[in-house]
């Protein structure tokens, strides 16, 4: 491998255009110090001027061709023409922290640590009630860690070893890319460090609806993929997901038939969901300490969007009845 780059920042975009061009100046920006990057952006059939964009920015383009559009395929494509010691996977619609690189860089210093991810947070929260509660999703404690996201700085030999991104997956690549990376001994590290600010673009129950039934489709293909192994993925959270989203279907009809048969005990019942709906909003407290509203949105939204995760388990399923090969999502509401 030719060794005259330190670093290669690979970004994935689809249609992206605005947002891209704002990701790739970003990257530009940062503070690189002595160190040696290449920028390499992977269009996935865009119909816009995405790859023009990414050419005016600096950027080398890469084309999926006739491959199926999928975040995996791109970032696969992206790492393996790669020519840095370390891969910065970015996405098209993020912005990278201007010294997120200098700053994490030394957190590799052992080599056991083979992925370093920080913080991601919206870029305008305040565009929809659905981005400012799915904000809260990017919030996790800094240590060790399971998993990362889109946005992580990984060595390149551990994604040779393991073989990337499993391009079969059009959701949850990355917990899945993780397990493999950990069961060949090597540990990730979440930061406490700003890393990427992201723009979901999520303005209507619709998109946000299509982003939790992607969820559900992942959850359902990977907990399949390692359900009779030592180290099962999302099985438990498939199978909650099961219970929780059944018993919110049929909720109504119960909650139905209780009033019809005995108000007091309607009452009673009200007074559970009520206090069940606290207890959630409790437990997410701390990640909006100082917005007890955004917190029980938060836990409001946790609890209704396993209806349609529970949709995406059961469109997998179907999908793999008819021995059909699932599609990619796109959930972002168009501007």
């Amino acid at each position: 491998m030719n060794k005259l780059i330190d670093v290669s920042v690979v970004v994935i975009g689809r249609n992206e255009a605005r947002r891209l061009s704002r990701c790739l100046e970003s990257v530009q920006k940062s503070v690189w110090n002595d160190l040696r990057w290449e920028l390499i952006y992977v269009d996935s059939h865009s119909t816009d001027e995405s790859p023009q964009i990414a050419q005016q920015c600096g950027a080398r383009v890469l084309r999926l061709g006739d491959v199926p559009p999928s975040a995996a395929a791109a970032r696969n494509l992206g790492w393996r023409a790669a020519r840095g010691e370390l891969i910065l996977f970015l996405d098209g619609d993020t912005q990278l922290a201007q010294r997120f690189i200098v700053q994490a860089i030394p957190s590799l210093t052992s080599p056991e640590i083979i992925a370093v991810w920080g913080h991601r947070r919206e870029l305008d929260p305040a565009q929809s009630i659905y981005t400012q509660v799915l904000d809260l999703d990017w919030i996790f404690a800094p240590g060790s860690s399971d998993y990362f996201g889109g946005d992580v700085l990984v060595r390149r030999a551990a994604l040779a070893e393991v073989g990337g991104f499993d391009d079969q997956l059009v959701a949850g690549e990355e917990p899945e890319l993780c397990r493999r990376l950990r069961a060949q001994g090597g540990k990730i590290l979440h930061v406490d460090l700003p890393m990427t600010k992201h723009d979901l673009g999520i303005r209507s129950a619709r998109s946000w609806w299509t982003r939790a039934e992607r969820a559900g489709l992942a959850y359902a293909q990977v907990a399949a993929r390692y359900a009779r192994t030592a180290d099962p993925l999302w099985l438990r959270e498939s199978r909650r997901n099961i219970v929780h989203g059944m018993g919110l279907l049929f909720l109504p009809w119960l909650g139905l038939a209780v009033l019809t048969t005995s108000a007091p005990l309607g009452a009673v019942m009200g007074v559970v969901l009520l206090l069940v709906w606290a207890r959630s909003a409790r437990r997410c407290a701390w990640k909006c300490p100082q917005n007890r509203r955004l917190a029980w949105a938060y836990a409001a939204h946790s609890h209704c969007q396993q209806i349609p995760i529970l949709i995406g388990q059961l469109r997998w399923w179907r999908l793999q009845r008819q021995r059909k090969i699932p599609q990619l999502f796109e959930y972002r509401t168009p501007e």
